[in-house]
């Protein structure tokens, strides 16, 4: 099934600026399905063949995702839904409606949207790529402004298979999610806008990967960059000495000073941050779709201005520049 996914991406991109593209993913994606590390896998595949055909009266992908009404479906469908859906948690990022089965995640991926959507370019007729995209939330917001082209990237297997659940019920053409890491791009030089929400703290190399990114946009495209930071000036970064926020993988937290310097080195312009938000723990808890540990437990019960390691508690920015 798998195949299928990524054939229809080829072909979507075999007469278009992407083209070359097809020199090396091919063969990346080939080597990805030979690969398959985690266990649940096929039991993914095989559940997500067992979810029923719906005819959805009503889609909304611009102020939500929101696929199809309660009365769409008869109660047995819906539960039968939710019981297939369930068993493809944790749900981080959303949230998503799938004929009122409200799939409430970790993540108020809506509230960041809200963020950054007033400060961005218009997507309408734009060709767009996601790094780091999760299960693909805001790929789908991006899709309702009216992209022409959205491709996500993110080598999660989990995050792929709950993409391909809301395009099972929303089954469009020109939104693909490929399970690659932004290593694995080669410089493509051919999309009009690109997001990376909540990646660049994962990165040993923030530097590499600014450049990497900038090497997948044209000419006076757009990159939106959204990350932790901390407070200083162009010299202050943060370096966890092991965890932060309970995070093993964070490794570099530089002021907003600090980053635009980063970004005008690797060859940025017109470089703006366009806001600074606290993450609250409205935006960032535990729900009934995603039932582990959650930011309240990643701060200091006494003072939740930190961080249980003693950190800044998490501040994230949204950044804009051309290329």
């Amino acid at each position: 099934m798998a195949v299928t996914w990524f054939n229809d991406f080829y072909k979507v991109i075999a007469d278009s600026p992407l083209s070359h593209w097809l020199e090396v993913l091919p063969q990346q994606l080939a080597t990805w399905q030979k690969e398959q590390l985690h266990g649940d896998f096929n039991k993914w595949v095989k559940l997500l063949g067992k979810l029923p055909n719906t005819s959805p009266s009503q889609i909304d992908i611009q102020s939500q995702v929101k696929i199809g009404l309660p009365e769409d479906i008869d109660d047995y469908t819906q539960k039968h839904i939710t019981g297939l859906l369930k068993q493809f948690g944790p749900w981080r990022k959303g949230p998503f409606d799938i004929h009122g089965i409200h799939i409430d995640t970790e993540w108020r991926s809506d509230w960041k949207w809200d963020r950054v959507l007033p400060h961005i370019q218009s997507l309408k007729n734009r060709r767009v790529l996601d790094v780091g995209c999760g299960s693909g939330y805001h790929m789908w917001r991006m899709l309702g402004e009216g992209a022409d082209l959205v491709v996500g990237a993110d080598p999660s297997q989990l995050f792929l298979m709950q993409f391909q659940i809301v395009k099972h019920f929303n089954p469009q053409p020109n939104i693909h999610l490929l399970p690659i890491g932004v290593e694995q791009l080669p410089t493509l030089k051919a999309f009009d806008t690109v997001f990376s929400m909540g990646v660049l703290y994962h990165r040993k190399s923030p530097i590499d990967f600014l450049t990497q990114l900038k090497n997948q946009l044209r000419k006076d495209g757009e990159l939106i960059l959204e990350t932790l930071v901390v407070e200083g000036d162009e010299q202050q970064v943060l370096v966890p000495v092991d965890r932060y926020a309970q995070m093993r993988n964070v490794w570099y937290i530089p002021s907003t000073a600090a980053l635009k310097l980063w970004m005008a080195r690797v060859g940025f312009k017109d470089i703006k941050v366009v806001d600074l938000a606290p993450t609250s723990l409205e935006e960032q808890r535990a729900t009934k779709w995603m039932e582990g540990q959650s930011l309240v437990d990643f701060l200091d019960p006494n003072d939740i201005s930190k961080t249980v390691e003693g950190y800044p508690a998490p501040l994230r920015a949204v950044i804009t520049a051309r290329c």
